[in-house]
């Protein structure tokens, strides 16, 4: 793989990230930090073809193409796990799609290995590839595309058995990393699942101690508890965590499900908006909600009174309307207090003047882009680990309003009135959650200043890459 100094002068890293968008936006930020940070370093991405992501080719097509140093190779599609699986445990399911790429990945490194390779670089979900790394004496490097705290957890997986998947019952949980007792009714859904979820997160979680480094989508500024939890005494194993965020996509690519005319017709509407007037509703990629709790949400935002932006991924029509919202609804709201939208341009929204609060899923993309642009949370996690980053935002920082942190979709029911309650909570300027992330704000694009707290942990990272520490 040649000498140290070969190395300094043209080092490559190969990132193999998952296809899901959520992972694959701070993913390919990541990447273009690295090579604009470090002229010696180049990066070949393996994109890899996932049949439950069919944009991710062309999003990552379009998010680098003026990235001259950034290469792109395809995996070949493979055979995917039966169909039923991914219901039994989405996380199963992905080990054992991963775990069939193996083969590919090792013949296409060994073909790139003619030029000094200095690290692979893996997503939560394609940790198998350590196995391909090792083989081929190249170091593994983690990117956690979630937090610290997210990261803290797993790594308490091990001190448990392979065996011993969660029940609701237990009592709440001490975990390092998390300022307060943790209840089980927090955790992911993979937590508590016996269809192998819970088996492939403590193989995960393996996986993490065979790396290098485990670098974060987060700043020191907000997460230093948890970054100090894994860095402490009896901690000594865990390798060394670089917090390099946020990594956030500010110019916004272009979303296949988002024409033109719908994204400057939503801007359009927020201009003739009052400032910090508006609350906006988003649940993620994978967000949303059948028609009983749709009706709840629409009643509560009726009996506030607030001007509201709706991303409800299918809104409805004229002609259906009466299966999902209250009557009288569509009419109500075209008198100027809101609008409906099936999908809307997040950034954009969340730097729009006239936003002054966010319901949110908590993932943690959504939850950063919310601290950058100084816009509280309304808590409503959905699936993977957002319970989670909602418990620890809500009871151990105050940087977000409390409407669930436990909520599961399919079993519970929020009832109007209390939705009503979190929105007025949310939009009342004197809470102390606005203080608080406010102040977060600036402490957020302090850190990937020159100088800053991320700035300073990404040159140690690239040390160690390079092997110059």
């Amino acid at each position: 793989m040649g000498g140290s100094s070969e190395k300094n002068k043209n080092a490559e890293l190969i990132l193999i990230p998952s296809p899901g968008i959520g992972h694959l936006t701070s993913s390919l930020e990541f990447a273009q930090l690295l090579i604009n940070r470090d002229n010696r370093l180049s990066v070949t991405i393996l994109c890899i073809k996932f049949p439950f992501t069919p944009f991710a080719d062309s999003y990552i097509r379009t998010a680098l193409a003026s990235q001259p140093k950034i290469k792109l190779i395809d995996l070949p599609l493979v055979e995917p796990p039966p169909r039923e699986l991914a219901f039994n445990s989405p996380e199963h399911y992905i080990w054992t799609f991963m775990e069939s790429l193996k083969p590919h990945v090792r013949a296409i490194m060994q073909n790139i290995l003619s030029h000094p390779v200095v690290g692979l670089v893996l997503d939560i979900f394609t940790m198998s590839m350590v196995d391909v790394g090792d083989e081929l004496g190249i170091p593994s490097y983690m990117f956690m595309t979630s937090n610290v705290a997210f990261t803290a957890f797993m790594l308490f997986l091990l001190s448990r058995r392979m065996e011993d998947v969660f029940s609701d019952s237990d009592p709440d949980l001490s975990i390092p990393g998390f300022p307060d007792p943790v209840p089980p009714s927090v955790l992911p859904d993979a937590a508590f699942n016996k269809d192998g979820g819970y088996a492939t997160y403590y193989k995960l979680a393996k996986r993490f101690m065979d790396t290098k480094g485990i670098i974060v989508n987060s700043f020191s500024e907000l997460e230093q508890y948890a970054i100090d939890a894994l860095s402490e005494e009896g901690q000594s194993r865990t390798p060394p965590v670089y917090a390099v965020g946020p990594l956030i996509d500010l110019k916004g690519q272009p979303n296949p499900n988002l024409d033109q005319a719908q994204h400057d017709k939503v801007l359009k509407w927020l201009d003739e908006q009052p400032g910090s007037s508006v609350v906006f509703l988003c649940f993620g990629s994978m967000g949303g909600f059948g028609p009983s709790q749709t009706r709840e949400i629409a009643l509560a935002l009726q009996g506030s009174g607030l001007r509201f932006l709706w991303a409800m991924r299918s809104p409805p029509t004229s002609d259906n309307a009466d299966r999902t919202l209250p009557e009288g609804f569509l009419e109500w709201m075209e008198e100027g207090k809101g609008m409906v939208c099936g999908w809307a341009p997040q950034v954009e929204v969340l730097a729009h003047k006239a936003i002054g609060g966010f319901v949110s899923h908590c993932g943690w993309n959504s939850i950063l882009e919310s601290l950058w642009f100084g816009v509280p949370i309304l808590t409503w996690p959905i699936y993977a680990e957002q319970q989670l980053n909602a418990f620890w935002m809500v009871r151990g920082y105050e940087l977000a309003v409390e409407l669930k942190v436990d909520y599961r979709r399919g079993s519970d029911l929020v009832m109007a009135e209390e939705i009503e309650k979190g929105l007025k909570q949310l939009m009342d300027g004197d809470n102390v959650v606005h203080k608080n992330v406010k102040e977060m704000k600036e402490k957020a694009r302090n850190a990937v200043l020159t100088g800053g707290s991320s700035y300073i942990a990404v040159g140690k990272l690239i040390d160690n890459m390079l092997g110059s520490n």
